[in-house]
């Protein structure tokens, strides 16, 4: 860092970087320089004000509302900007629906963070505001486009193969297996069950696996399933829950209560207070989770750097680890 770098930063002649900003003031906090107070009101005065656009999913689902509170406290947190969340649920996850609920949020946000399924008449949405310069990036599970700013989320190759790791080394005589999706139209879902499939084409022989189920995110579709699956394979021995209905999942073990539900080993996603519940009553053996702090601020974080003219316009990839939660670690 230049003299005139920090000189700038003393005496507020000229902007610079947020980042190099509190890269001074901290070098001034630890050598007790007198005017710490003085640069740290100026830099508060100087950063930028965002209004950071969230689209989420159902209104009515926790684990929805569990990801607009994590996203407004690291909107709130957020260290380089007066940041303003903003966020909006899509109760009708139909495309147009979501097009123009992505619309709609343009109007209100500088830069938009969403979740939503990869579709042409949702990435055409998505075209348009990149033409208009308002940036999109998606969070959990990506979309096709290459407008699209950035991603933020797993590696759902691995994860999808890590779930598939957990069901074979839990079942040591093989049989049959199953996934559940929410949608087919979720890149996410679609990569988590390729990995799925790929970790037992390779490396477990001695399972089978079944046709894949489309929850449409509905509990009680997953509920149905279950319990048909549960009537009809009697060596059924493992589900991977990719998408939603883990709820409906979870009613129908605990209803049936035979030794084929009890031997069934079932791994879900993301750790909320039902998929806690779940695991503790044994009817979950393994939950793969985003680390929800931390995707938080590194959404928040990507969607800043997006509206940085002078940023290359080729798609970030912010990939983040998956904790993964039992019985014994919850």
């Amino acid at each position: 860092m230049s003299i005139s770098t920090v000189d700038r930063v003393l005496n507020g002649r000229d902007p610079v970087r947020p980042q190099t900003a509190e890269r001074v003031l901290n070098a001034a906090r630890q050598i007790g320089f007198h005017g710490v107070t003085a640069i740290a009101r100026r830099l508060e005065h100087d950063k930028p004000v965002i209004k950071f656009g969230f689209l989420l999913k159902q209104s009515h689902r926790k684990l929805y509302q569990m990801w607009s509170d994590i996203l407004v406290a690291a909107t709130e947190a957020f260290p380089d900007a007066h940041g303003r969340a903003i966020v909006r649920f899509m109760d009708d996850l139909a495309p147009d629906k979501a097009a123009e609920a992505i619309y709609a949020l343009s109007r209100e946000a500088d830069v938009i963070g969403m979740i939503t399924s990869d579709h042409p008449q949702v990435n055409h949405a998505v075209d348009g505001l990149a033409a208009e310069n308002i940036p999109v990036v998606t969070m959990i599970s990506d979309i096709s486009t290459a407008s699209r700013a950035a991603y933020v989320g797993n590696d759902c190759i691995k994860k999808g193969r890590t779930a598939a790791w957990f069901i074979a080394g839990l079942n040591s005589d093989g049989g049959k297996v199953s996934v559940f999706v929410g949608s087919h139209r979720y890149l996410a879902q679609e990569l988590n069950e390729m990995g799925f499939r790929s970790y037992f084409r390779e490396s477990a022989p001695g399972f089978q696996m079944l046709e894949t189920v489309a929850t449409l995110e509905e509990p009680e579709i997953a509920y149905e399933a279950t319990r048909r699956l549960l009537q009809t394979e009697p060596n059924w021995v493992g589900l991977y829950v990719a998408g939603g209905g883990i709820t409906g999942v979870m009613r129908a073990l605990r209803e049936d209560g035979e030794p084929a539900a009890k031997r069934l080993v079932v791994v879900a996603h993301e750790l909320t207070n039902e998929t806690r519940a779940g695991l503790a009553e044994g009817l979950i053996r393994v939950v793969l989770s985003h680390p929800a702090k931390l995707l938080g601020e590194t959404l928040v974080r990507a969607m800043a750097q997006a509206l940085d003219t002078n940023r290359s316009q080729t798609v970030s990839q912010h990939i983040v680890p998956f904790d993964f939660y039992t019985a014994t670690n919850i």
